[in-house]
């Protein structure tokens, strides 16, 4: 994840990374009766080299995906951002999932860089048909806006989301600053997301703390999680989303699905392993990570 990645935390302040209090919005959204923990984690790609000594060790290239699936729980699914894919080959990817699997599929490109919401009816119309067919292997896919998409054009992403179907779970990832400057224009689009039931990304990177907003607008969550390939500070972090996701599921968030963001992935089964004792070890249950030695 490039988005607010430092080079080197040299100089970053202790306690950098401390989660902030939640928001409001999440105060209201997660008012109810307590949920057993439902949380994946996994990564952003199946293509990484480096993983043939642990989680490709012995599988044939070709046969990657399907260990993938095996190995975490969910993916950042970015190759729905670049192009859109047809439904067959969407249902093909899932058919090769196991049942605790899912996709969170990135929106294509085309709908929020370049036509930016407008005018964009076929390729949703597409998009919608390869969500459809991931079926039961689908998770909610997430809206990056791009950076210089600001609060003053709210109206135009509010008015696409009106027209999103319900039953496709959609989350929205801000990034221009101005979104978490409680700005008016910025507030009314985010009371909007509340009041669609669409979620919110949180992106927890060290050089962009603003966007570790703790606004949970829907009953689940997206976090999008840069480490640093085993630096002292990625456990610490790890341990502190463990300690909010319990008093989340304690008010009753339905699921979350942590993705890992580490340097060309090489440590993100090391990192879901770890993500995962530590789940085990406050809910009882473990999901599905990969079974790896610990960072050296």
């Amino acid at each position: 994840m490039k988005f607010g990645k430092l080079e080197t935390l040299e100089g970053f302040p202790d306690g950098g990374f401390a989660l902030p209090g939640d928001a409001a919005v999440t105060g209201r959204v997660l008012s109810g009766a307590g949920r057993p923990w439902n949380v994946r984690c996994g990564g952003t790609m199946w293509t990484v080299r480096a993983w043939r000594g642990s989680v490709f060790q012995g599988v044939p290239q070709r046969a990657w995906p399907e260990a993938y699936g095996r190995a975490f729980g969910t993916i950042e699914f970015n190759a729905t951002h670049y192009r859109i894919h047809p439904a067959d080959r969407m249902a093909e990817w899932a058919a090769g999932m196991p049942e605790h699997f899912r996709f969170c599929a990135k929106f294509p490109q085309i709908i929020t860089h370049f036509r930016r919401f407008a005018n964009c009816e076929g390729p949703t119309a597409d998009f919608i048909d390869g969500l459809v067919a991931l079926g039961e292997r689908r998770g909610p896919s997430f809206i990056q806006l791009p950076p210089n998409y600001g609060p003053n054009k709210g109206q135009a992403l509010l008015d696409y989301l009106a027209q999103w179907p319900r039953e496709l779970e959609v989350a929205v990832e801000f990034r221009h600053p101005d979104w978490f400057a409680g700005g008016a224009e910025a507030e009314r689009v985010w009371e909007g997301l509340e009041a669609l039931g669409v979620g919110a990304v949180i992106s927890d990177t060290a050089g962009r703390r603003d966007a570790v907003h703790m606004r949970v607008t829907a009953p689940f969550v997206l976090i999008r999680w840069g480490g640093y390939a085993g630096h002292p500070t990625d456990q610490i972090r790890l341990q502190s989303w463990i300690d909010r996701l319990g008093t989340w599921f304690d008010r009753g968030l339905r699921e979350a699905h942590f993705l890992v963001h580490q340097p060309d992935s090489v440590t993100t089964p090391e990192t879901c392993a770890a993500f995962a004792d530590r789940v085990e070890a406050a809910s009882g249950t473990r999901p599905v990570a990969p079974s790896v030695l610990p960072f050296a």
